[in-house]
């Protein structure tokens, strides 16, 4: 979980620390995005999470792994791609004794 929490920080600040000239993103609406990437790369959302700017980071997988996808989507609902990859690999939750932080 801390790992998924890291990657999407990382990533929301990656979009929000690039000048505009600098992102070549691609955006549309989310509806769009989350149909291409489950009908072209069989990727459906594995983890999510609410970024500072009020966008929700997702994580899409292909069940064995083989690709994966971050995107943003704002409360506009438009979406962007920030990252794809392959080999996408889920961690066990560990469970920790103790307080909670």
């Amino acid at each position: 979980m801390f790992r998924i929490a890291l990657i999407t920080t990382a990533a929301a600040m990656f979009v929000v620390g690039q000048p505009a000239s600098a992102q070549q993103l691609a955006c549309t609406n989310r509806s769009e995005v989350v149909s291409h990437l489950s009908s072209e790369y069989s990727e459906e959302p594995v983890a999510l999470g609410i970024a500072n700017n009020g966008g929700v980071i997702e994580i899409l997988s292909s069940k064995a792994g083989k690709s994966w996808t971050i995107i943003l989507t704002m409360p506009n609902g438009v979406a962007c791609m920030i990252a794809a990859g392959e080999s996408w690999e889920s961690l066990p939750r560990i469970l920790k004794a103790g307080p909670t932080a």
